[in-house]
């Protein structure tokens, strides 16, 4: 059962973030000077395996006949494909891939992620990815907020201004909200269930941010949590921190259905909720909470009775996307 407790808080922050409020800490002050040492030897462990920058994945994916779609890529390592050595195994490649197949048009991936990125870079970025007049963009950001220890209602508006400009520009957008970084396993406990108490708090305050702000989001905290725990050698790069190919064809799969339902590529039956799948529609701080629990959760805006609000604010459909198998991007680069 959700926590109302957590969903309320969820919504505080997003509020606060909204309407400004007190810089409200990932994690306490205290709970950093305590656990600066073991903090020190998990950088140390991480940092000991130098990967190279991330490849370079823009260019035509797809058939070369048709209008292409602009697919923007905006965030940090993990939007960038950092810790992986070819073009198409970034997740921006699967995904233009993908997108094109469903689609059967040209798709045209401008990436301007970066590695390092927090939210307080995402204006920059936005600025770069304006330019490729984009349709559809997706947002990935949050870990470097935990990391750097970025107050959190900062980190969530920054996220939901960048998505209100994105919006604006008449583009579609898609948030994968903080990963759990417990799962990382240089970060041991009891700084491991900090972070991933704080990495499910920032999630669930993104979700209600960017959902308010016109986006969909997708929690990547499950989808790269239990699974990547569980397999650290197949889904974790060398440096034990960033994911591996495996680990952002799984992440990507679980991101797909959403940019295609963001785009209105879904079949009519493919885009019905579904209750035998656990669909739903909840207040947007519940559906938030309930997103940081369970693998590749979609949660968009909707409506109930021509209303898109209720007592506790507003709608949102929480849907458990079915994951599509992702073609090959090596095959499908045109450019």
């Amino acid at each position: 059962m959700v926590s109302l407790l957590n969903a309320r808080s969820a919504r505080r922050i997003a509020t606060a973030a909204a309407y400004g409020g007190g810089g409200l800490s990932l994690l306490g002050a205290s709970f950093y000077a305590l656990l600066r040492a073991q903090a020190r030897f998990a950088r140390r462990t991480i940092n000991g395996v130098p990967l190279s920058d991330p490849p370079d994945a823009d260019g035509l994916y797809g058939p070369e006949q048709g209008t292409p779609i602009s697919f923007v890529v905006i965030g940090d390592s993990a939007a960038a494909g950092y810790g992986v050595s070819s073009p198409e195994e970034t997740p921006a490649a699967l995904l233009a891939t993908g997108l094109a197949e469903i689609a059967h048009r040209p798709v045209r991936l401008t990436t301007v992620a970066e590695v390092g990125a927090a939210s307080s870079d995402l204006a920059g970025q936005v600025d770069k990815a304006l330019d490729a007049d984009p349709d559809v963009a997706l947002v990935i950001i949050g870990g470097n907020d935990i990391t750097h220890q970025q107050p959190l209602v900062e980190a969530v508006r920054l996220l939901a201004e960048a998505v209100e400009r994105l919006r604006a520009a008449g583009c579609h957008v898609v948030v994968g909200t903080c990963p759990d970084l417990g799962t990382i396993r240089p970060i041991r406990p009891p700084l491991r269930w900090l972070a991933r108490r704080a990495s499910r708090q920032l999630a669930a305050a993104q979700t209600v941010a960017a959902v308010e702000a016109g986006a969909r989001t997708v929690s990547l905290g499950s989808i790269l949590g239990p699974e990547f725990y569980a397999a650290p050698g197949e889904l974790f790069s060398e440096d034990r921190f960033h994911p591996s190919s495996a680990g952002y064809a799984h992440a990507a799969a679980a991101v797909l259905p959403s940019l295609a339902g963001a785009l209105g590529l879904w079949s009519a039956e493919d885009d019905v909720p579904e209750a035998l799948r656990g669909d739903s529609i909840l207040p947007v701080s519940i559906a938030a909470v309930a997103a940081a629990d369970h693998a590749g959760t979609e949660v968009a805006a909707t409506e109930v009775g021509g209303r898109s609000g209720g007592p506790r604010g507003r709608w949102a459909m929480l849907r458990n996307r079915r994951r599509r198998p992702l073609p090959d991007a090596e095959a499908a680069r045109t450019t």
